[in-house]
């Protein structure tokens, strides 16, 4: 992968465009993840870091993916452990908005309401 075009200011040197929706992929990392996770109160295990990985190559593929879009990329995962009831398990404050931000991607815009994906 190539890395993110670099544009410079009058007070700055240059750095990644913030335009750019792979300019932060990068900068994630499963410690990084490990931490955003235990802020969210959650203790990552393999099938958690299977799913973020999932969630981060959807996000390679298409960076404007919707809400529907990432929860059936996580229920595929999940399938074998019982699909949807286990990401709530998984992810108790909603799949979707807890996994975006442990993986370190922006959270779909339909899914920005604190009721979607959540069990309150």
């Amino acid at each position: 992968m190539t890395k993110p075009p670099l544009y410079e200011t009058p007070d700055k040197p240059a750095m990644p465009d913030p335009g750019d929706p792979m300019a932060d992929l990068e900068e994630w990392s499963e410690s990084k993840a490990h931490t955003l996770a235990a802020e969210e109160g959650i203790t990552l295990s393999d099938e958690h870091m299977t799913l973020l990985h999932g969630l981060r190559e959807l996000y390679r593929k298409n960076p404007h993916f919707h809400a529907r879009a990432a929860l059936e990329c996580m229920e595929d995962r999940a399938a074998p452990n019982g699909g949807k009831k286990h990401l709530y398990e998984l992810f108790p404050k909603g799949p979707v908005r807890q996994a975006c931000k442990i993986a370190g991607l922006p959270v779909p815009a339909d899914a920005k309401d604190e009721s979607f994906g959540s069990v309150m």
